[in-house]
């Protein structure tokens, strides 16, 4: 019985963290579906693909990853903004490195929808997204 309690409070506070996380993740006009997660054989760290599509002039504002993000414009074009370097404006089939910490910003410049898919290779258990001032 004991057991049971205990996996069912760990499951609420997994279910809280993802939450938490997911509704950081969601801006007015940007959607996020995240379509797979996987353990990697390098200790603490795991992978995780999201789709992140944006309507028409959404963006989304300065945050961080605490991992690598490796960016590839599926259609539209999108802008991503950095405080310590020139802007870069992607269209369909442009990728795009952004190392662990380096704070950035994604907005949609283009007419029509405009989609990413967005690799993460990141800590275990930290938050995907960290805004930043």
């Amino acid at each position: 019985m004991q057991t049971m309690k205990t996996l069912a409070a760990a499951a609420l506070i997994a279910a809280g963290t993802l939450s938490a996380n997911l509704a950081l993740a969601q801006q007015d006009g940007i959607g996020r579906t995240e379509l797979q997660r996987h353990d990697l054989s390098a200790k603490g760290r795991e992978v995780i693909q999201v789709r992140v599509d944006f309507a028409e002039g959404a963006s989304f504002p300065m945050h961080t990853h605490p991992g690598e993000e490796i960016a590839y414009v599926l259609e539209g074009t999108l802008e991503y903004g950095f405080p310590d370097k020139p802007s870069v404006t992607l269209k369909k089939g442009d990728t795009l490195f952004i190392p662990a910490g380096q704070p950035h910003s994604a907005k949609h410049v283009g007419t029509g929808k405009a989609s990413e898919l967005a690799t993460y290779v990141v800590e275990k258990g930290k938050p995907l997204v960290v805004k930043t001032r």
